[in-house]
């Protein structure tokens, strides 16, 4: 079955009381939870805001690992989720599932097939 990445920027969470954001954790839990159940959870998690970002960039056989993100952005990733699922279908009603979940948009994409290897 194709996997797919239902994902959010930190950017589209909007501000809201942390109050609001505690009652966001049982409706988004118990989307995971229904996913677990479905079997089409892979993984999921949200990515912590302010951690340190860092750099990987090929120098010709040795890595440079740098802090700060390459590219100087206004939108980073706020979170995301790996499903594995039929079809587009069914990707977009658990994308829809885990919006209403969180209370915020989510982007959905299909991963591609997985290279052979030998």
């Amino acid at each position: 079955m194709p996997e797919y990445l239902v994902y959010f920027n930190q950017q589209w969470v909007g501000d809201h009381s942390e109050e609001w954001f505690r009652g966001r954790v049982e409706p988004s839990m118990a989307v995971i939870q229904e996913l677990k159940e479905a079997g089409a959870y892979v993984f999921a998690g949200g990515l912590e805001e302010d951690a340190p970002v860092y750099s990987a960039q090929p120098d010709g056989g040795t890595p440079v690992v740098t802090d700060g993100p390459y590219v100087e952005t206004k939108e980073f990733l706020g979170g995301f989720t790996v499903i594995d699922v039929p079809d587009d279908e069914t990707a977009k009603l658990w994308a829809g599932r885990i919006a209403e979940g969180c209370g915020w948009p989510q982007e959905l994409r299909r991963f591609g097939p997985q290279p052979r290897i030998g």
